[in-house]
């Protein structure tokens, strides 16, 4: 099972929406989902620059301060020993913003919730269109290729606009510039899944990801409630932690909503995916009381650990 969000706060995925979408798993799961709005994804960045470039200045105004103290007066002697200090010093910011730039994206993405922080704030994340997985090539090329559409263009324009009102460049230097500039920026008008150059490359794409809450889920009824015993066959179904160890709290609401949505292929298809994945034969027959007994018994076992501080966010975690 792939992430889908069961019980949100906010109003699930509207079938009539521009921006409503089917998204398949790997094991052949049909997931709904909603493709984040433009604007959305244009908020989320000038938030992450706002936090990025505010850490930054933040921090290097305290090496700058660390620096004048230590080194200030021996500074004023002209001290090779001060002066190689302070070189060091500038070597430092510098390794260090070139790492903060590039890993505050990566790091954050490739974490389970998919999102850097702006992201986060707006309610969306980075998925996989396949519905897997996101990889480090894909997280990795997306935010590469973000200094090519955004981050290049935008000083390049900034450079040519400056030589051209000083008089010291051409008008087609501008133009172009603009050109560059505009060609990447209004990408993201121009396909209907609002996909970037880099998401395309990528094999990527942003969604909404409404926020959730465990607790909130609806229970399911049938063997979930009779203590895992089957209305049809009598059959008690216990899991071990290892057989529930192997999805998390994405998987769980995914389950959760195709129990209440009772799409009987789906079901089948899904106890079909487990039973594999734990080692089990229990037959065909049943499917609906073993998958109610495994969500009540994941769900008991995520909650458990969530009370000792211990979360499994999905299956990869």
């Amino acid at each position: 099972m792939s992430s889908a969000a069961a019980t949100p706060v906010r109003t699930a995925p509207d079938p009539d929406s521009k921006r409503a979408r089917t998204m398949v798993t790997p094991e052949g799961i049909a997931i709904p989902i909603t493709i984040a709005a433009r604007s959305s994804r244009l908020g989320a960045l000038l938030l992450d620059l706002f936090i990025l470039i505010g850490g930054l200045i933040l921090i290097d105004t305290v090496i700058g301060a660390i620096s004048s103290s230590l080194f200030g007066s021996a500074g004023q002697d002209s001290g090779a020993g001060a002066l190689a200090s302070q070189e060091f010093l500038n070597i430092v910011r510098i390794i260090f913003a070139f790492f903060a730039w590039y890993g505050y994206f990566l790091v954050q993405e490739l974490g389970p919730r998919g999102a850097t922080l702006g992201k986060r704030i707006l309610g969306i994340r980075v998925a996989a269109r396949g519905g897997g997985r996101l990889t480090p090539e894909a997280v990795i090329a997306r935010n590469l290729l973000r200094d090519v559409e955004v981050f290049y263009p935008m000083i390049y324009l900034l450079v040519a606009l400056i030589l051209s009102l000083i008089g010291k460049a051409e008008s087609g230097l501008l133009w172009a510039a603009v050109a560059w500039f505009l060609l990447f920026a209004l990408f993201p008008c121009f396909n209907r899944d609002a996909m970037r150059a880099g998401d395309i490359v990528a094999g990527t794409f942003v969604v909404e990801a409404p926020r959730t809450k465990l607790a909130e889920a609806i229970s399911t009824k049938g063997a979930a409630a009779r203590d895992s015993a089957s209305e049809i066959t009598g059959a008690r179904y216990e899991f071990g932690d290892a057989e529930l160890g192997i999805y998390g709290e994405r998987e769980l609401k995914t389950l959760e909503r195709m129990l209440r949505e009772g799409n009987e292929e789906a079901l089948a298809a899904v106890h079909a995916t487990i039973c594999r994945k734990i080692g089990w034969d229990p037959g065909a027959g049943d499917e609906r009381a073993f998958l109610e007994a495994f969500y009540a018994q994941l769900r008991a076992r995520l909650e458990n650990n969530m009370r000792f501080g211990k979360r499994k966010a999905d299956k990869f975690s």
